[in-house]
């Protein structure tokens, strides 16, 4: 039968997740764990031969998924078709001493967890590396801020990236926590009373702390559940999907942002050599990376929606209803933010902007993104604001209708406004003011800034996040 694909994988996540979630690279963790177990197990007094050790070092890394199916199809358990597989390749009986499937399991899927959560906290700082790097270089460009996608007032391109940024900052923190404080199970037996470790020990509570205590070293981990039951809280697979959302909200609105903008080729994400946009249209650039990453954070949050169903659905202890639906939105969850991430750095790296389509847009748009000023000047002056008001709205209203009518091509609010008694201005103080409040863009350069600055000052923590650089993406 022709093997089928995991789409999110082949296509999208690096080679870097992929080895952590492949599933000859989970055999390899269960192996080490189970040779960690022995080791530990055999310190603390357990009959466990150093040959038997010795010989399951030897063909740990000998991994045949074909007879570990095999067995399953017989066993139809898969954690016992891979303890018989491992025990024949050895010519011993040692491994998963006093353990249940979920002692195996459960550390090892966390293991998994932290690694590849690791993988995506290098990827996400070195993301908000490159924005800074983007804002900073932009953080003077002056373009048409839209509020209701409607012209507002004067920004700065860079200011719009480093909003984006703060998102993926704020999220990127969380992460930090969850990874911090993250729990495994550890080695609690059946139904988490510790029983049977506790009867291979002779009953002394000391060494089965003791085992667990060197299993979380193994894991690389400072912290187990006291009263976990077979299974560990599935609140947790949820609170790792969820912040996997949350590092997709920024990237996600700066890429339906920059499709809205490359609609009106102000920005673009770049169109590389030999790209083709359309099969049919030979002159389309489709924004077709930033497409693919707000589909990515679609399928996070429909895997939110089955972490959810999950979560406070346990009854006694563990079932197969639940393990099914993580097989499918666990490792894909990693492998949708891991092809969000590296997407969205490809987007940084490549993008463009055109400087005289943005300020043919202001030239547009800039005397009624002036009219705050104008209103205040006119009160100012004298007139009631709410008089003011009103003329500068009849005038802008009109000016939009005859632009967008054909009766005038270029904006001539300025006259209409200087032609208005009720206002009280002059053309010369009306000029001056629109070519002042055209160019005032607040505090936004000082926020790119500091921006900037946090970020670096963060990354620090994460050295290998300045070095990271995604691998060509389809």
């Amino acid at each position: 039968m022709e093997n089928i694909p995991n789409v999110l994988a082949t296509r999208y996540a690096s080679k870097s997740m992929k080895a952590v979630w492949s599933a000859e690279g989970r055999i390899a963790l269960e192996r080490n764990y189970w040779i960690a177990v022995l080791r530990a197990q055999k310190d603390l007094g357990l009959d466990i031969p150093q040959e038997a050790i010795d010989a399951y070092e030897r063909v740990k890394d000998t991994i045949n998924l074909d007879s570990i199916n095999e067995r399953e199809a017989i066993t139809r358990h898969d954690v016992k078709a891979r303890i018989e597989e491992f025990c024949d390749l050895a010519g011993h009986e040692h491994i998963h001493k006093g353990l249940t499937s979920r002692d195996l399991t459960e550390n090892v899927e966390q293991l998994q967890i932290i690694q590849a959560l690791e993988v995506v906290r290098t990827k996400a700082v070195a993301a908000l590396l490159k924005l800074a790097e983007r804002a900073e270089q932009w953080k003077e460009l002056v373009i048409t801020a839209r509020t209701h996608n409607v012209p507002a007032q004067p920004t700065t391109f860079g200011k719009r990236l480093a909003m984006f940024g703060e998102d993926l900052l704020c999220a990127v923190r969380e992460l930090d926590r969850i990874i911090d404080n993250y729990p495994v199970r550890g080695l609690k037996g059946p139904v988490g009373t510790q029983m049977d470790l506790l009867t291979l020990f002779g009953g002394d509570a000391a060494k089965v702390a003791a085992l667990e205590e060197r299993i979380l070293d193994h894991l690389g981990v400072g912290a187990a559940l006291d009263t976990v039951g077979q299974v560990y809280p599935r609140g947790l697979d949820f609170e790792v999907v969820s912040v996997f959302v949350r590092l997709a909200s920024g990237p996600s609105s700066f890429a339906k942002t920059l499709r809205i903008m490359a609609g009106h080729e102000l920005a673009s994400e770049g169109f590389a050599k030999g790209q083709v946009g359309s099969s049919a249209m030979p002159h389309k650039m489709n924004s077709r990376s930033c497409e693919r990453l707000n589909g990515f954070a679609v399928i996070l949050k429909g895997y939110l929606t089955m972490a959810g169903e999950l979560a406070g659905d346990q009854w006694n202890e563990g079932d197969v209803s639940c393990s099914v639906v993580r097989r499918v939105f666990l490792p894909d969850s990693f492998f949708a933010i891991d092809g969000l991430i590296d997407t969205f750095l490809t987007i940084l790296n490549q993008m463009e902007v055109y400087p005289a389509v943005i300020d043919q847009e202001n030239q547009r748009y800039g005397p009624f993104l002036a009219t705050t000023t104008v209103l205040m000047e006119a009160v100012k002056a004298g007139a009631g604001r709410e008089e003011a008001h009103e003329a500068i709205k009849e005038h802008a209203v009109q000016t939009v209708r005859d632009l967008r009518s054909g009766e005038i091509t270029s904006n001539d609010l300025v006259e209409r406004l200087a032609g208005d008694a009720r206002l009280g201005l002059s053309l010369e103080q009306l000029s001056e003011m629109m070519g002042r409040a055209q160019a005032m863009t607040g505090l936004a350069a000082t926020q790119v800034d500091k921006f900037c600055a946090t970020v670096r000052e963060e990354s620090q923590n994460f050295p290998a996040a300045a070095d990271y650089t995604p691998g060509a993406i389809l």
